[in-house]
């Protein structure tokens, strides 16, 4: 069931490639990436698109570090400060045998950073071969806490941190696992499926428990439930639908954010704007030593 209903949607920014990673800050905007043509943006609050990190490519996550500085992904894991683009990378594929990639990240209450590693190349016709997710502590060690993952896409932790969601956008799944105090986690366990319609790709979660996914290729943002039951589908303009964040004063603006397959051009990646009904949990900032 497809719902439009009570949303108001605006398009906010248009003319990219792959729209990746939307971070909120408080107190400047919207940071976004373009996986495809490179670079992060900021679309601050009145409106204006600038580049901050130029040329980046490949960037599928990022978080803010401190006040001052974004956790990027790209060629590895890196903390950017924003004023002059000094650069520290936290994870290096080196430090991963079989890795060729990183994808979607988030961070958790403490401060530690969670990525998916890839082990195949996605846009090159390898056959796939299941990846992993990592922990990235404050000290900087690496903690491998999850595997089988065949294509790590969005990562969510719950308002209270004992739940970390995760889509695997190969096997159709978002995954859930249980936080353990130290940081590890349990097995996991199904949370929710999509029937092949589309593709599970970045996702948040709402402080009444729902989880937003952006399903890549259906042009939709899928909510579910805490109990994993189906409760809306919110219509996009555009097929590729590859991320979300909640953001605004009281965290009720939800940015959605494309890329530009299946659009009228292939730089048609755009930024929406949907007033939602619930606020969404804050993002935590990175707090890894650099």
């Amino acid at each position: 069931m497809k719902d439009g209903r009570e949303l108001h949607m605006e398009c906010l920014a248009t003319g990219f490639g792959l729209i990746e990673g939307p971070v909120w800050d408080a107190g400047a905007g919207l940071y976004f990436s373009d996986a495809a043509a490179g670079g992060v943006n900021l679309l601050d609050r009145a409106g204006n698109v600038s580049t901050v990190v130029p040329k980046r490519r490949g960037v599928g996550g990022m978080s803010l570090h401190g006040g001052d500085a974004l956790v990027v992904g790209g060629r590895d894991i890196a903390v950017v400060r924003i004023a002059d683009g000094k650069t520290s990378s936290i994870l290096s594929l080196s430090q991963l045998p079989g890795a060729t990639g990183f994808n979607d990240l988030t961070v958790d209450a403490m401060g530690r950073v969670y990525v998916g590693s890839l082990t195949f190349r996605v846009f090159s016709g390898d056959t796939p071969t299941p990846g992993f997710l990592h922990r990235i502590d404050l000290d900087g060690t690496i903690h491998t806490v999850a595997e089988g993952i065949l294509l790590s896409n969005g990562i969510a932790f719950s308002a209270d941190g004992r739940l970390l969601y995760h889509a695997d956008a190969r096997a159709d799944v978002v995954r859930v696992y249980d936080v353990h105090p130290d940081g590890a986690l349990g097995p996991w366990r199904p949370f929710a499926t999509f029937g092949g319609h589309g593709t599970p790709d970045g996702m948040k979660v709402a402080v009444d428990g729902s989880v937003w996914v952006a399903v890549a290729h259906a042009g939709i943002v899928r909510v579910f439930n805490a109990d994993g039951s189906h409760r809306r589908d919110i219509e996009i303009p555009l097929p590729l639908v590859t991320s979300l964040c909640f953001g605004g004063d009281d965290l009720r603006d939800l940015y959605v954010v494309t890329g530009s397959k299946g659009g009228p051009s292939d730089r048609c990646g755009s930024i929406y704007r949907i007033r939602s009904d619930v606020s969404g949990v804050p993002m935590h900032a990175a707090k890894v030593r650099v």
